[in-house]
């Protein structure tokens, strides 16, 4: 009798078990396992290479100045980024998406975030899916961590000696000179075709979390093979494009697509709009050139659609703790935050963070934040009638400019200054803004005037800032 009840209480669980298991996702079983590699860097080594090669790719490559491309590559990037599974996400990162204007068939992102898509692959992208897999792809080499799990491997290099390495990977490595002299750069973005297997599939899983069709990361092989392999890039460099399309496809099938993205109407927007652009040069073309991009807000002056963007962007990166210094005029020296852009205009320089700057409806500049610095010609050596001079000029330009206090006594670099606080509505966008103005006068008589400039709800965040980059400029004459 008790070895009956065990035998049916056996039976019993037998069958809860095959119950349990016809109840489980297909999806637990058919997902392919896929664990981290062994690693002997930190996140925040990641983090720091990352950076310091970031800064250098903007020096290598020039961005694509355009407000509206740039604002929908970071927001597919950042719904992807969301869309991480939990295990391979890292607080310390830092995503952000920018387009390089090269029409190559790539993309790359390096350690810790930063990531740079092409502008001709956005070009030969069918459909926001393709363009969204590619991304996806690069993510998960950074989720990954597969450039410092790569370095790992390397046990004889040091990962602070990457840096110009990673960059001449990006452009085919030792063909292009100094920065490939570095051959840890090959542990970083020429990845095994295990790290690749890899990417592939934690991308279709990002794909579809985010709600794109995963087939879609697949179908990029076949839309680039049909465009003549795209002339290098992110085609080229990667192994077994049929191989990989297989099994992508395989992967695909077992990954349910959450809330599926149906309108792309924005990425059919994007495509037009970038057709308006002359022609771009390959990355090798503009490697051969030599070029150097240190400050890239300088590429844009002349407040067209295809430099600045028409209106500032909304969002204003936070001034950087971080000082550069910089030369102008053969004559002044002054420091600004890091993470601010040098734009020459036509008798100044501004400089101002990312998304501060743009131009109104009749193509003029408008800047909401940030500090110009130039040299005019008075018809006075008088300093307060040369600053009055100055001011009716820009009164005349722009009617709402109104001063909120009288002349004070300051100094610049130990000579006598005057400034003045005026209030003024910024005609990109409409808000009230401080415009604050110091003048002194050069040894032959010249006015040098620096003003700063803040939408007033943000001035108490950018007195400091104003109040140190002016304590900087020293004059040499």
């Amino acid at each position: 009798m008790r070895a009956f009840r065990l035998r049916r209480n056996m039976s019993w669980v037998s069958f809860l078990m095959a119950i349990a298991i016809v109840s489980t996702p297909l999806t637990s079983f058919a997902q392919t396992k896929i664990a981290y590699h062994s690693n002997r860097f930190k996140p925040a080594d990641d983090v720091r290479l990352g950076r310091q090669a970031a800064a250098e790719a903007e020096q290598q490559f020039p961005l694509l100045r355009d407000a509206e491309v740039t604002a929908y590559v970071e927001s597919v990037g950042q719904r992807l980024v969301a869309s991480i599974p939990p295990e391979f996400r890292h607080p310390e990162f830092r995503f952000y998406f920018k387009v390089i204007n090269a029409r190559d068939i790539n993309a790359f992102a390096l350690p810790g975030g930063p990531m740079y898509v092409n502008r001709g692959m956005i070009e030969a992208a069918r459909t926001e899916g393709e363009m969204a897999g590619v991304m996806a792809h690069e993510l998960s080499h950074v989720a990954l961590r597969h450039g410092t799990a790569q370095a790992t491997k390397a046990q004889k290099y040091a990962v602070g000696a990457g840096v110009a390495g990673i960059l001449g990977t990006i452009l085919g490595g030792p063909a292009v000179g100094q920065l490939a002299q570095l051959p840890i750069g090959a542990y970083f973005l020429k990845y095994s075709r295990e790290y690749e297997t890899e990417a592939d599939l934690l991308g279709a899983r990002i794909m579809a979390n985010a709600g794109y069709d995963p087939r879609d990361l697949a179908n990029m092989f076949r839309t680039i093979e049909a465009q003549g392999g795209g002339g290098g890039g992110w085609f080229s460099d990667h192994p077994s494009p049929a191989n990989r399309y297989a099994r992508i496809n395989q992967e695909a099938q077992y990954l349910p697509v959450q809330n599926r993205i149906a309108d792309t109407r924005e990425f059919f927007a994007i495509k037009e709009r970038l057709r308006g652009y002359p022609r771009a040069q390959t990355m090798a073309d503009i490697q051969r050139s030599g070029r150097r991009y240190p400050d890239q807000g300088t590429e844009y002056p002349t407040g067209d659609r295809t430099n600045y963007p028409n209106t500032p962007l909304g969002r204003v990166d936070y001034p950087s703790s971080r000082y550069r210094s910089y030369s102008e005029f053969g004559m002044v020296r002054l420091s600004v935050p890091d993470n601010w852009r040098e734009i020459s205009e036509q008798d100044s320089v501004w400089f101002a963070p990312q998304g501060a700057y743009g131009s109104s409806g009749n193509g003029q500049s408008v800047f909401t934040h940030g500090v110009n610095v130039g040299v005019m010609q008075t018809r006075s050596r008088n300093l307060q009638q040369a600053t009055n001079e100055y001011v009716s000029q820009l009164q005349q330009g722009n009617n709402n400019l109104r001063s909120r206090s009288g002349y004070q006594r300051t100094y610049i670099d130990g000579r006598n200054a005057l400034s003045i606080s005026m209030t003024n509505i910024n005609e990109g966008t409409g808000r009230s803004e401080v415009v604050n103005l110091v003048t002194t006068q050069t040894n032959n008589g010249e006015l040098l005037f620096v003003i700063a400039v803040s939408p007033e709800s943000d001035y108490s965040n950018y007195q400091n800032v104003f109040q140190n980059v002016l304590r900087s400029i020293r004059l040499s004459e």
